[in-house]
């Protein structure tokens, strides 16, 4: 009898050529070249929809409180329906559409129709349209865009945006037709013909097909010009370093909005990719929502786990105070992914023993880096053994250029994964590339190992947000704010370093509890610990804080001081409370808290 072929192995060896460049600096690449590919994003659906028609594809709760979805083979036939209505209203460049609404099966399957047929789209953060006092955002982002059709599928929640004059003009869509909008169902009355055909074979892989608009850390938000094949190409890249997902189709459970790169060019992509199942969660990582990721995650197991840091955070306690739900998380997870931040050591270490003591095998921990103008992953972990703080090697087909930038090293990056530039914007897409054609992301990073350049690099902050002290000394915000934020662990929800020609470091602490912050015994708690962070730090300016103060309002996303994923804009805060940053220079303001 014939052996069963051997299942793949979870990740492939490292192999990394580094060459040294004149002056300082170096040249990291991949050794495996980039495989053949499907050109277009959308090419996998057509496949699954024949290779495995019932299959699950997309997953949500109804109103019933009960999942419901589309299989592969549904969810082929929509998208060619919904294809054929944006023909039919000549739809296309000069016409994109806007997704105002959050994840869901209409979402996808509208973003799917958009680009199996050539019409770019973008999907709007939500908290621009629900959130914001005065829709700048929303409104800045309209207006570039100039959209012929909004989705909003529950138009009544929305119907303050929907009013601004950046949305005059256009057809709205919600779920029901409510207030005169045209109806979901209405766009799936549309026939396939030949000319639905002839648009998706013609559908150019090099076009842009998705616009994905950046948080706006420094400045208005930028629309980042996304194509068929950085897409595809980075799917490609990722089942070169991590060859199980070929064999095994994913299931993956996930809140991460779509309209950042990470949920919907990254996650969603790959349940589509491998011929997974894609589990919409409608919890996130805040009090109150939180409670329905836990309620999802007891319905299904899954074999990835994407989140940011502060997702895992809140994810942690739960796990290690309920073993059946921890049994049921690893039951059959092949690995833990975190990225968009750099995840502090401690979660690290606590992911690690969870599932050394409750998973049925080996579940890494790894991470990556990217941008949204990188579709988004440039570097990846592939590695059992990824240190705390790693971000892998590059990707096949990446070429990173690590330049010498006043003490730090700045990663750039070039590859077939890179965006062509940003929408309507010629002088920021000219800077944004170097003479080589290298994009200039302005983070930082070091080797683990600068000896062993497989063991790959370490996220080492942001450019901009590192800085020097009156004496000169520069300081890594980054590593002091790692090592703060564990200090405070439940007490803080995040918080800023500072202290740029100043004296000594300061932090802007936003308390986990903002009704707190004017609590004696809380400062006092937070004094203590931030004694005991320095005490273990020794000596030394650079490495110990000197003061702080907390900050009873909460980033404000109007400002630009918070993204919808809970990212802090340095810039934004320190500028807007210039106030707050001149007491904490001040001693004689008894609020200052001195460690």
């Amino acid at each position: 009898m014939d052996a069963e072929p051997a299942a793949p192995p979870l990740f492939a060896p490292v192999r990394v050529e580094r060459v040294a460049l004149p002056g300082g600096g170096w040249r990291l690449r991949a050794r495996e070249p980039l495989a053949p590919h499907p050109p277009r994003v959308t090419d996998p659906l057509w496949h699954w929809a024949e290779a495995a028609p019932g299959r699950p594809f997309l997953r949500e709760r109804g109103a019933d409180g009960a999942w419901h979805g589309v299989t592969y083979a549904e969810a082929a036939g929509m998208v060619r329906r919904l294809g054929a209505a944006l023909l039919e209203r000549g739809l296309g460049p000069g016409r994109p559409v806007a997704i105002l609404s959050g994840n869901s099966v209409r979402h996808a399957l509208l973003a799917l129709a958009c680009q199996a047929v050539g019409v770019p789209h973008a999907a709007v953060s939500v908290p621009y349209s629900l959130q914001s006092g005065d829709l700048g955002k929303l409104r800045h982002i309209l207006g570039r865009l100039r959209p012929a059709l909004l989705l909003a599928e529950e138009a009544a929640p929305f119907a303050r945006a929907l009013s601004v004059p950046e949305a005059e003009g256009a057809e709205i869509v919600s779920a029901t037709g409510e207030g005169g909008a045209t109806p979901f169902a209405a766009l799936l009355e549309a026939a396939p013909g030949a000319a639905l055909e002839r648009a998706i074979a013609a559908a150019d892989p090099d076009a842009p097909v998705k616009i994905l608009f950046t948080s706006g850390s420094t400045g208005v938000p930028k629309g980042v010009l996304t194509t068929h094949r950085m897409m595809a190409a980075n799917q490609q890249q990722m089942a070169q370093v991590w060859p199980f997902l070929a064999a095994e189709p994913p299931v993956i459970l996930d809140w991460l909005p779509w309209s950042h790169c990470f949920g919907g060019s990254h996650n969603l992509n790959m349940a589509l990719r491998f011929g997974g199942t894609f589990w919409i969660d409608d919890g996130r990582p805040m009090p109150g929502l939180f409670e329905r990721t836990l309620a999802n995650l007891r319905d299904v197991s899954p074999t990835l786990r994407f989140d940011v840091p502060r997702g895992h955070a809140l994810l942690l306690p739960a796990l290690e105070a309920d073993p059946a739900l921890c049994r049921r998380f690893f039951a059959r997870l092949r690995l833990v992914f975190s990225a968009a931040a750099a995840m502090p050591e401690a979660q690290f270490r606590r992911l690690q023993a969870l599932a050394a003591r409750h998973a049925p095998r080996p579940v890494p921990v790894v991470s990556s880096w990217g941008l949204t103008e990188t579709a988004p992953a440039a570097t990846t972990t592939h590695t059992e053994r990824t240190p705390p703080g790693g971000i892998g090697t590059p990707l096949p087909g990446v070429e990173l250029k690590l330049v010498p930038v006043e003490g730090k090293i700045e990663i750039r990056v070039r590859g077939p994964n890179l965006f062509p530039g940003y929408l309507d914007d010629p002088e920021a897409t000219a800077a944004a590339f170097d003479e080589e054609g290298f994009f200039r992301t302005g983070d930082a990073v070091t080797w683990v190992d600068e000896a062993d350049p497989a063991q790959g690099l370490r996220f080492d902050g942001r450019l901009v947000e590192d800085f020097k002290l009156s004496s000169g000394t520069r300081i890594n915000a980054l590593e002091i704010r790692l090592r703060a934020l564990a200090a405070l662990q439940g007490m803080a929800r995040d918080l800023v370093v500072v202290g740029a020609d100043r004296d000594d470091v300061g932090l802007l602490v936003f308390p986990a509890d903002p009704a707190r912050s004017g609590e004696a015994g809380f400062r006092e708690e937070v004094r203590a610990a931030l004694a005991a962070m320095n005490a273990a730090a020794g000596d030394g300016s650079s490495r110990r804080v000197a003061r702080a103060m907390l900050l009873a309002e909460p980033p404000s996303l109007d400002a630009g001081e918070v993204t919808d994923k809970g990212s802090l804009n340095v810039r934004a805060i320190t500028t807007r409370r210039a106030g707050a940053l001149a007491r904490l220079y001040d001693d004689q303001d008894p609020e200052v808290i001195r460690p």
